[in-house]
């Protein structure tokens, strides 16, 4: 297709394909191969504010990560016509800004499903097993057992059962665990293996909760010291969704009580996070937003978004 003399330029941002240079990600190879520009953001780290306000001048699209995308920075973004996100959050882009410029935002939805949905098994089995602290204690020179729980003697209850909360309740009722999910938008099929139920249901009777659904309109944790006084003694509590789901207060009490036996997390704030009382509790288990960041999940979701930038800048394609 033809060119102008300036090639048009698009931004890629994500930390996954900035570490080892832009050039060594194939999956970008389409946008090479129409000639467009591939402008990259800051190796291997996060851009600050100041940075994508500079590097988003002039460019027609944004391969963009997790960098939180302000009303300021795409002020600055003249050109601009399409976000297009490696992963299926939209929350750090000013979404109010952007469909007041005219730029579309689009989401690699179900890219990091399988990655996510196996990591919150993983946390799971962790913390049954009380592997951190056990890893922890031998490290240190000591000897501790703790007498873990096997999957057929938990109730596992799944907030969300979105494409991510449906592999989770498939892996777990495939181990032998009952599975009660809770969703108001996603119909819960008894061919999935899992038992509808209300919130206060899920968190009366789980034995192990995975939170995988997006933050309440209102702004409100939805997971709050209410629901957490349902909770049984020692319940796990899994968040590889987003960390405004939970109410970090309520959650440190519990943990603090022995409510809740663990709490194990995936998604921050701020990457890094700052250690607050709750990170630094024993009985949390942290990893760093590992949920999608494996070889195929980035695979797809880069094929995806780069499949979504073309589809905006070329529709006729």
């Amino acid at each position: 297709m033809s060119r102008e003399t300036s090639p048009i330029r698009i931004l890629v941002t994500p930390r996954s394909m900035t570490a080892a240079g832009l050039d060594t990600v194939r999956e970008l190879d389409p946008l090479r191969e129409r000639g467009y520009e591939l402008i990259s953001g800051p190796a291997g780290r996060m851009p600050t504010e100041d940075e994508l306000a500079e590097l988003c001048q002039g460019v027609a699209g944004w391969l963009a990560g997790v960098e939180r995308i302000s009303g300021r920075v795409l002020d600055q973004a003249h050109d601009l016509r399409v976000i297009s996100r490696n992963g299926v959050g939209a929350d750090a882009v000013d979404l109010d800004a952007a469909s007041a410029l005219g730029i579309e935002v689009a989401l690699a939805r179900g890219a990091n499903s399988r990655g996510v949905a196996e990591l919150a098994l993983t946390l799971i089995l962790a913390a049954l097993r009380d592997v951190p602290r056990s890893n922890s204690t031998l490290h240190a020179g000591g000897w501790q057992r703790t007498l873990g729980r096997e999957m057929p003697d938990v109730t596992v209850g799944v907030v969300g059962f979105g494409a991510i909360g449906r592999l989770v309740g498939h892996f777990a009722y495939n181990l032998g665990s009952r599975v009660l999910a809770y969703d108001p938008f996603s119909p819960v099929d008894a061919a999935s293996g899992a038992q509808a139920a209300s919130l206060d249901e899920l968190f009366s009777d789980a034995d192990v909760i995975t939170l995988h659904s997006p933050p309440p309109a209102d702004g409100r944790p939805l997971i709050n010291g209410a629901l957490l006084s349902r909770i049984r003694p020692g319940t796990i509590l899994v968040n590889t969704a987003r960390s405004s789901l939970v109410e970090d207060d309520a959650v440190l009490a519990a943990l603090l009580s022995g409510r809740l036996g663990a709490y194990a997390v995936d998604a921050f704030d701020t990457e890094p996070p700052q250690l607050n009382e709750l990170l630094r509790h024993e009985r949390t288990i942290l990893t760093p937003h590992l949920g999608g960041y494996t070889a195929a999940s980035t695979r797809r979701a880069t094929e995806l978004s780069v499949a979504n930038l073309l589809a905006t800048l070329e529709p006729q394609a």
